[in-house]
């Protein structure tokens, strides 16, 4: 006998949805998102569909009704839990346009808990579109499986992170004049990543951040990274060695 094909099939489009998602919902899809399901996948009545909503998990759906300007769907079944991610911070200078997007999009399918944007005095980008950031993460986490989006918070100034940093939670501090490698460093969560701008940080900021009680300096090896790239280097040591990248 031919063997029975998976359901849902691996094709299944996955959305999130800003709603509460469960057996008795019966959410509407319109705008951007249904464009893209009845009109580029030419999605209909009956096709299945995965949703998460940042709340309860993730969720298999069928459509229920498709117009032409929005899709109301069914739910069947759940399908995950909310996942619970480790509780790392990546605090990053913000960068040009492209590579911000790429640093967005790679922490957010690495598993970090909080993004947080930093302006420091060699800042060339200091006003960031959180709109553009939180779609970026929307999208990121769609497409790489997570159930739970990563926190947005606001742009702080360094000296503000550091005056209200919490004592219990270390700061990794890849700094270009050397530290300890990052596997010799015990930061176990509740930890966070700091990584600089263009140019790096300047002397006075390094003074600042040495003089932080929860700051570790951690090098990221003998070559000169770019700021994007330090970022998410840094993430996926941390990762692996504390976070949900070990073997359980």
């Amino acid at each position: 006998m031919p063997a029975t094909p998976a359901w849902p099939p691996a094709s299944t489009p996955r959305l999130f949805v800003d709603q509460p998602l469960g057996l008795d919902a019966a959410p509407v899809i319109d705008g951007p998102a249904a464009h893209y399901l009845l009109h580029v996948m030419r999605m209909k009545a009956g096709d299945p569909l995965l949703l998460f909503d940042n709340r309860s998990g993730e969720w298999l759906g069928t459509i229920a009704d498709a117009g032409k300007r929005a899709a109301t769907i069914r739910i069947e079944r759940q399908m995950r839990e909310i996942e619970r991610v480790p509780d790392l911070w990546l605090c990053f200078a913000p960068v040009k346009k492209a590579r911000l997007d790429w640093i967005i999009e790679k922490a957010t399918e690495l598993g970090v808990a909080r993004l947080q944007p930093v302006i420091t005095e060699r800042t060339i980008v200091e006003r960031v579109k959180q709109e553009r950031i939180e779609a970026q993460i929307v999208e990121a986490c769609e497409q790489c499986g997570r159930t739970a989006l990563p926190e947005l918070a606001e742009p702080l100034k360094l000296p503000q992170l550091l005056k209200e940093w919490p004592a219990e939670r270390a700061l990794l501090f890849a700094d270009e004049e050397g530290g300890a490698p990052m596997a010799s460093v015990a930061a176990p969560a509740p930890a966070a990543i700091l990584t600089g701008p263009e140019g790096g940080f300047t002397v006075r900021e390094r003074e600042m951040l040495v003089a932080t009680p929860a700051v570790r300096r951690v090098t990221l090896g003998p070559r000169i990274l770019r700021a994007e790239t330090a970022a998410i280097a840094a993430t996926g040591l941390w990762m692996a060695l504390n976070g949900d990248w070990a073997a359980k």
